[in-house]
């Protein structure tokens, strides 16, 4: 199930303060687990959303994502802004963190991440304990 790029290599985990090392955003994702991900029924779609990561993307190097046990597909993630004093803001440019697919067919979701040290976490959903009402 693992889907890692190649060419990854670990990036230096000292602490910078602005939370762009793993050893800065693991303990945070590993504690919010629950809040990788989101299904929103909207506009005749069901829109899945990866806003929690993206908002700590900076510790990471790579996230994949499985839809109803589909093969694992790379997400690309937008650059970390290390020139802002908010390196893992999402800006305008950045697009959004959403795909779109037919409404109720969002059954299950599984995410991976790599992080920066190149360790990597895996979770589950189920559609009902991420729905937005």
């Amino acid at each position: 199930m693992s889907v890692v790029p190649v060419g990854l290599q670990a990036e230096p985990q000292t602490p910078s303060g602005k939370f762009t090392t793993a050893a800065e955003v693991k303990p945070i994702l590993e504690a919010t687990k629950g809040n990788w991900v989101a299904v929103r029924d909207y506009d005749g779609k069901d829109w899945l959303y990866v806003t929690h990561l993206w908002s700590w993307r900076c510790g990471l190097k790579a996230m994949a994502i499985s839809v109803n046990g589909e093969t694992m597909q790379n997400w690309p993630m937008p650059p970390c802004h290390e020139q802002f004093t908010t390196p893992n803001a999402v800006l305008e440019d950045d697009g959004l963190p959403v795909l779109m697919f037919r409404q109720g067919s969002v059954q299950t979701i599984t995410i991976q991440v790599v992080y920066d040290d190149l360790s990597m976490d895996v979770a589950s959903f189920e559609r009902g304990n991420v729905l937005i009402p």
